[in-house]
């Protein structure tokens, strides 16, 4: 092979010599004109690039069609570009920041006086096919960086002129598509026409920078696919997702709402409070099983404790600070530093290990406005927490158990769809290499012996430790990371923490950052959406109404009240004048499980007539009978009525 030549090897192990400088796109054309149909980018030694790009050495490459994810990935950017130039056609002024893909589709971010309406996404769209069915190459310009700096000059668009000052190297790339420029690494399709597939979905604000103190943006959300199909059964998901919107619901089913009084923070009304301390007192009843102990600690702590733990210099911009007088405090991001207090306050032998502290306290994170959403990211919350301590040989024992216990956990939610990931050692990583390939392989282990398959993350654990995640599949097929359980060998060093081993030497326990649910708060979100508000019964604010035909059985409704309420039972009657239709579709609204309609003849016979929430009347039950079987669903955790 002369020097003018490079060798192009394809994953089947077969290998062809081409002139160099030769474009990708030639390359895939050799292999086949099929292939070159499809093809939307290609592989080169790991790195995706345009078709348009040219090889000067010999490398291994693989060619991207729809079939693969990270081509999914390059439509979407290149639909983001797609959006950019319509909104440029139709709206001169508007200036253009950044337009990354997302899990679920792409946004741009616009700097623009007037309000994008839903008219005007409309128009943008509508524009968008236009460009897309004129076909236009999609064309890699590399260029000197003053030169790229004149042009986004002369559309006066002094955002893409400071990032090209900012990230712009002494080349600048950047792609064109008809009179269209964007400044970009790329890599995009090969031409507009290649996009068919898209929805705009909405406009929401944005920083520009993510910075508050910057300009507001308008930020256009969208996604793309390759198939139309697809398309349509992502949006008619997204009609579903929104309809189970925990905001929606929770508002609908008078569960929690949020106030500028105290920004990002859930009040929890009286029926969210039922749910949340049902919650939390069926993970107080599993502690009680499983050997932990509950404790309360302060939520406010000297600015020295974080110091020392090292949350003060890794997670500053995240915490709350409180001044009082000449001195310093933080409120509490975590459990853990407090945690370690609790251990120091007795000298540890190897007998008092493992030690289980579990702690519901509440913990504050500043988090910025554009980023909070809902019940899933809020500034004031509490995790279903705990930490324990333990030697080094019991690391394995802990893992297994503490895995055991949140896999039934996920079960009574019926969460039977879990991922786990098993996250390694780090670049950055704190102890000797011997300390964490002995940690990891305690990891592993326990996974294996559990059954559990599990995908290892090479390089995403701790600085401190390696650690293990749980991804549960909720009734949309979203994914939702949860529980994790985190080796920490940095924490009893920084502390200096010791037990008494059995030779009596001091000795350094390991500390196991453990959550199952997570945050509670993000949790009952998660819920709500996967129930579609639809509780299970012993998690329901209200677990039957009672719903009296007419005023003349008013007193036999009370005596049904009164006999389940004393049972332990939440019930609610419904005494307003209505017809008996009205009074049974407000409980379906309010998603009741069970519905107790009492008549003239039911008051005789002293029955119920039980209807449940999805519609189904199951007939008359004795009144005893229905307190069994309702008493019987929550001793099980039905999931269903």
């Amino acid at each position: 092979m002369s020097d003018v030549e490079i060798q192009v090897t394809l994953p089947d192990g077969k290998a062809k010599v081409y002139p160099r400088g030769v474009v990708l796109a030639d390359v895939v054309r050799g292999i086949g004109p099929g292939l070159a149909r499809d093809a939307v980018a290609c592989k080169v030694d790991g790195e995706i690039l345009d078709l348009g790009r040219r090889l000067d050495r010999s490398a291994s490459i693989r060619v991207l069609t729809s079939k693969d994810p990270e081509a999914l990935e390059v439509l979407r950017h290149s639909t983001a570009h797609l959006t950019a130039h319509a909104v440029k056609d139709l709206f001169p002024e508007v200036q253009i920041g950044v337009g990354p893909v997302t899990e679920g589709g792409y946004y741009y971010d616009f700097l623009r006086r007037d309000p994008f309406t839903p008219e005007d996404l409309e128009k943008i769209e509508t524009r968008m096919r236009e460009i897309a069915a004129a076909d236009y190459p999609i064309v890699r310009i590399e260029q000197p960086k003053a030169e790229a700096l004149r042009v986004f000059d002369g559309q006066k668009d002094a955002l893409k002129v400071e990032l090209v000052e900012e990230k712009g190297g002494p080349v600048v790339s950047c792609y064109k598509q008809g009179d269209f420029v964007d400044f970009c690494l790329g890599p995009h399709v090969p031409s507009t026409g290649k996009i068919q597939a898209f929805k705009l979905l909405s406009v929401a604000g944005a920083y520009w920078k993510g910075d508050q103190r910057n300009a507001q943006l308008q930020r256009i959300y969208g996604t793309s696919f390759f198939k139309k199909e697809e398309l349509e059964a992502f949006l008619k998901a997204r009609d579903e997702a929104e309809k189970r919107d925990h905001r929606k619901l929770g508002k609908t089913l008078d569960l929690f709402s949020f106030h500028p009084e105290a920004p990002a923070s859930p009040f929890f009304h009286p029926k969210g409070a039922i749910v949340y301390n049902a919650l939390v007192d069926h993970v107080r009843s599993l502690y009680r099983k499983n050997g932990y102990q509950e404790v309360i600690t302060p939520q406010i702590f000297d600015l020295g404790l974080f110091e020392q733990s090292g949350h003060l210099a890794n997670y500053r911009d995240n915490m709350f600070m409180v001044d009082a007088g000449d001195h310093h405090y933080g409120i509490k991001p975590m459990n853990c530093p407090g945690h370690t207090i609790l251990y120091r306050t007795e000298r540890r032998s190897y007998r008092d290990l493992p030690l289980r502290y579990a702690d519901f306290g509440r913990l504050h994170r500043f988090e910025l406005s554009g980023v909070t959403a809902g019940l899933f990211r809020v500034r004031s919350f509490s995790q279903d927490d705990a930490h324990v301590f333990c030697t080094p040989d019991q690391i394995y024992h802990e893992v297994s158990s503490v895995t055991g216990l949140i896999l039934d956990l996920y079960r009574a939610f019926g969460f039977e769809r879990v991922r786990v990931h098993l996250s390694t050692r780090p670049q950055k990583a704190q102890g000797s290499s011997e300390m964490w390939e002995k940690a990891e392989s305690m990891l592993a282990k326990a996974l294996s012996d559990l059954k559990l398959d599990h995908k290892v993350d090479a390089g995403a654990g701790s600085f401190y430790g390696p650690k293990i995640d749980f991804l549960v599949t909720d009734a949309l097929e979203r994914e939702w990371q949860l529980g994790t359980i985190q080796l920490d060998f940095t924490l009893p060093e920084r502390f200096d923490l010791r037990y008494a081993s059995a030779a009596g030497t001091d000795e350094r326990p390991v500390m196991i950052h453990r959550a199952m649910l997570g945050s509670l708060e993000r949790f009952i979100g998660v819920m709500i959406e996967h129930f579609a508000g639809a509780l299970p019964l012993w998690l329901a604010p209200v677990q039957a109404a009672i719903l009296p035909v007419t005023e003349r059985v008013n007193d036999y409704s009370r005596e049904v009240a009164r006999l389940l309420d004393d049972r332990g039972f939440r019930v609610e009657i419904d005494e307003r004048n209505e017809k008996i239709g009205a009074k049974i579709r407000e409980a379906q609204l309010g998603k009741t499980p069970y519905m107790l309609i009492l008549g003239d003849r039911e008051a005789a016979a002293r029955t119920v007539s039980v209807r449940t929430r999805s519609g189904g009347d199951t007939g008359a039950m004795g009144l005893e009978e229905f307190a069994a079987q309702l008493g019987e669903d929550v001793r099980t955790k039905a999931l269903k009525p």
